[in-house]
């Protein structure tokens, strides 16, 4: 029997590819919006019907990892959610993690990869070159963009005592962890546990699921006194969640990169944001609303427009006591602007890059009136 994610007839369309005035590309999908209760304020397609979240999930595995004794903190803590691109600054927080609990690279088993980015694989090429090194091609599982999530799940499989060699497998106290962890933040069981890209294990939740998993982890870890206390199992991992979140808004360019869109959304908005493969991706404010969806097509061009638009529309940062509130729609336009890339079309006549279309809200989307809080 082959498992299966919603199929196109569930799906909603949620953007459009338009180039000189022709629709050229329809991006469909299934997403929803949460209130910090956990109850839906949008819905689009087939959102409590099974995804494999991908990346999305690194926030519950990092939180795994520090409760069976991890020591993470600060970037070390953000860089076990992030899905880096390899800048100098990311390698070396997880190079000293690796250290701190007595392991080395060798014990990474994430594929081999290039610096994602440029800078930094030139700084490595340049010194390999003045070293006078026959290969000066930089690639190391270091530099996957996983690594950090790794290091984690060595230090903790450490910190127990349990073999590093099998660290991945399903079956390894590490592991068994996160499968506790998620099932109790998303108050879900996995559909299905399947491979990631980076080779570990990746679990299958509803969209529903996935966006209150992770928009507790924000709001328990963004709670000040006076707040409600958090009930449920997820609140025994109300100190990791703290950890968490307090790291990766200090530091918002360790879950991806300078300038880069999950990253811009932290720094800009102070909202949690966090994709993963396949078209997937997850947002959080601090006082707890979230959104997660998914592009059926795998592709992520339209998911942080997409994400960032239903928040706005289910009036989420009219809520939030800082950052997007203050400013009100008009940070949340540049934002999304900054992080969605124009439609092109050869150069005008002084060389620059002409923009001949965008990307727009689907009509399931556009129809969606925003909603404003008493």
């Amino acid at each position: 029997m082959t498992f299966s994610t919603f199929t196109p007839a569930q799906a909603a369309e949620l953007a459009v590819v338009e180039r000189s005035g022709f629709i050229e590309s329809r991006h469909i999908g299934s997403a929803v919006v949460l209130d910090p209760q956990g109850s839906p304020l949008i819905s689009l397609g087939a959102p409590d019907v099974p995804v494999f979240t991908r990346s999305s999930l690194k926030p519950l595995q990092a939180i795994a990892a520090m409760s069976l004794g991890a020591q993470l903190e600060g970037q070390s803590a953000a860089l076990a959610m992030a899905s880096h691109k390899s800048e100098s600054g990311h390698v070396a927080v997880v190079s000293a993690t690796l250290e701190a609990a007595g392991l080395s690279v060798s014990d990474l088993q994430c594929p081999s990869a290039h610096p994602a980015d440029g800078a930094f694989r030139r700084e490595l090429q340049e010194a390999a070159r003045a070293q006078g090194a026959e290969n000066t091609d930089p690639r190391s599982p270091l530099y996957f963009n996983c690594s950090g999530k790794h290091a984690a799940f060595l230090a903790a499989a450490r910190a127990i005592g349990a073999d590093t060699s099998t660290y991945l497998s399903p079956d390894h106290p590490v592991q068994q962890k996160v499968a506790e962890v998620v099932t109790a933040f998303a108050s879900e069981e996995p559909s299905a546990v399947g491979i990631d890209g980076c080779g570990a294990p990746v679990f299958a939740l509803s969209l529903t699921g996935l966006a209150r998993a992770i928009g507790r982890v924000i709001r328990m870890g963004s709670s000040a006194g006076g707040v409600e206390e958090p009930k449920g199992a997820w609140a025994a991992y109300e100190s990791e969640a703290r950890t968490l979140t307090e790291a990766v808004f200090a530091d918002p360019w360790t879950i991806e990169g300078h300038g880069r869109p999950n990253s811009t959304v932290i720094d800009e908005l102070g909202v949690f944001a966090k994709g993963g493969a396949e078209g997937v991706i997850v947002m959080a404010t601090r006082s707890g609303y979230s959104v997660a969806l998914k592009c059926l097509d795998g592709s992520s061009r339209a998911t942080g427009l997409v994400a960032l638009t239903l928040l706005q529309r289910a009036g989420a940062f009219d809520a939030e006591p800082r950052g997007a509130s203050a400013t009100g729609n008009d940070k949340v336009d540049a934002v999304i602007a900054a992080i969605t890339d124009p439609v092109t079309g050869g150069t005008d006549s002084e060389g620059r890059t002409n923009v001949v279309g965008r990307l727009k809200l689907g009509e399931d989307i556009a129809t969606i009136s925003e909603r404003k809080r008493d």
